[in-house]
């Protein structure tokens, strides 16, 4: 009798916890697969979060946040704590998701003790080495490593075509963040989430909610102060018509300019970070959405909610393409321009609105697991 396939799913954050769950889920529900889960635990809380919103007990948790944690740090410490449970473990595959360092050091560390790679979402790129940092670079290095490249569209396929990987090593499977939405999207709005929006009036009609979240390492500084002034210049404008709520990362350089600019100003609401079943009922919510998270781009578009990007480039351009994205940047002008023709030009809101969505079918979960059964080396 064929022994089970063993496959150990390892992530570290939310965003690929959440997009691995639906995956974790199928890989269980698979006979021939022995599935182990293995977290970094790279953020806590916020990972905590979804694997209770999901009902995954990882197998093993490294436990590896630090406070003040550089990058070098954490990379040392996924090493340092990762190879011996692999060793322990014996995986035929590792799968990893995404671009944390996590993912990084995993894909790596599977390349080391020669356990085959199957890497979920690939094939993203910005061309940029710098945008987003250190994402971007963490993807390319994930990629080198891999054996089996999962990659959520045909444009990602393109991509790695291009870079020199064999077409029979990718697999063209939609996004499982798609698969994790559609299941959270109908479980009932947390209750501090519905008196919220009843609270600011969104729930009555009486102002339209404009979602933001913005925290990435190269919008720290100026580039964060503009989208600030943008933000405020909008809450006074449209100032009976519009609320705007601000989950702020937890992070000192997010944190200081965030509250000093936009504390105090009646239609913002900036909360501490939010669970992320309360942060897809506040998208599900909202008029319009800006952000500069790569998930979210993923997740807004799923909803049809247009959503206006907070950087200069993104490895997600299917979105852009599609029309429910739109890359503004952060120059304050020119993101008050591009929200207040959202707010008030409702063909143009409906053209982005009701675009396609180029990120799945809800289905990638079960084309990953069987993307990793039918592999055979050529």
């Amino acid at each position: 009798m064929k022994e089970k396939l063993r496959v150990v799913s390892i992530f570290g954050t939310r965003p690929e916890a959440v997009k691995m769950a639906p995956v974790v889920q199928a890989l269980a529900a698979e006979s021939g697969i022995e599935s182990k889960v293995v977290v970094t635990a790279q953020h806590r809380e916020m990972l905590d979060q979804v694997l209770d919103l999901f009902g995954i007990s990882p197998d093993l948790d490294l436990d590896l946040m630090r406070p003040n944690q550089n990058l070098a740090q954490l990379t040392a410490d996924i090493f340092s704590n990762l190879d011996p449970v692999l060793a322990d473990l014996g995986p035929d595959w590792l799968l990893v998701q995404g671009d944390t360092t996590t993912v990084m050091a995993a894909a790596v560390l599977g390349y080391y003790r020669r356990i085959r790679v199957g890497h979920v979402e690939a094939g993203l790129r910005t061309g940029d080495r710098w945008q987003p940092f250190p994402e971007e670079i963490n993807r390319r290095i994930a990629g080198v490593s891999a054996d089996l490249h999962l990659a959520p569209t045909e444009h990602s396929r393109q991509n790695l075509l291009r870079e020199g990987v064999e077409d029979w090593r990718i697999v063209v499977t939609g996004n499982p963040v798609i698969d994790a939405l559609q299941t959270i999207v109908h479980r009932p709005a947390p209750a501090v989430i519905q008196a919220l929006l009843e609270e600011k009036g969104v729930s009555s009609g009486e102002r339209r909610l404009v979602l933001i979240t913005a925290h990435r390492r190269e919008n720290f500084g100026e580039p964060l102060a503009n989208i600030c002034q943008a933000l405020a210049e909008l809450a006074r404008t449209y100032k009976d018509e519009i609320q705007l709520i601000y989950p702020v990362h937890l992070n000192p350089n997010v944190q200081e300019p965030v509250y000093r600019l936009l504390g105090g100003i009646e239609n913002i609401s900036l909360l501490p970070p939010v669970d992320y079943l309360s942060l897809v009922h506040l998208m599900k919510r909202s008029r319009l959405v800006l952000t500069d998270s790569g998930g979210i781009q993923e997740e807004a578009t799923g909803l049809g909610v247009p959503t206006l990007v907070l950087r200069r480039t993104t490895e997600r351009p299917e979105g852009v393409e599609a029309g429910v994205l739109r890359l503004v940047g952060t120059e304050s002008a020119d993101i008050y321009q591009a929200a207040a023709h959202l707010l008030t030009d409702e063909p143009a809101w409906n053209a982005m609105a009701h675009a396609s969505n180029p990120f799945g079918d809800g289905k990638a979960a079960g084309r990953i697991v069987q993307a990793v059964l039918n592999f055979q080396e050529h």
